[in-house]
């Protein structure tokens, strides 16, 4: 069963921007109350997804530069990259629903 990895700053261009399979990066922060309530929903993701896209968590109070880099205003904001772009961003906690069908549309 596959789960959300912790990425970091330095890791992101190789892990999240290199990735040769669509990449869902969940950028949360441990105080968000949110960014708890959809944990679950990326770890199903994670699972129901495996294999066909890769799925990282970045905390945004201990990775500064990538959240600003992508203007991250609020969090949770769950964004998927694509050959190194950013293709798609689903900003709140949403339901699995929305999340599955976001991903489903590049893969």
């Amino acid at each position: 069963m596959s789960s959300a990895l912790p990425v970091t700053d330095d890791q992101f261009e190789s892990v999240v921007l290199q990735s040769d399979v669509p990449v869902l990066v969940d950028f949360w922060a441990p105080w968000c109350g949110p960014c708890r309530m959809v944990a679950p929903i990326v770890e199903e993701i994670a699972s129901d997804f495996e294999g066909k896209i890769k799925v990282f968590k970045l905390n945004t109070d201990e990775n500064p530069n990538v959240a600003s880099q992508y203007g991250i205003r609020s969090i949770p904001t769950l964004m998927v990259f694509k050959g190194g772009e950013k293709v798609d961003t689903v900003v709140g906690a949403v339901p699995k629903s929305t999340l599955a069908a976001t991903i489903s549309k590049y893969i």
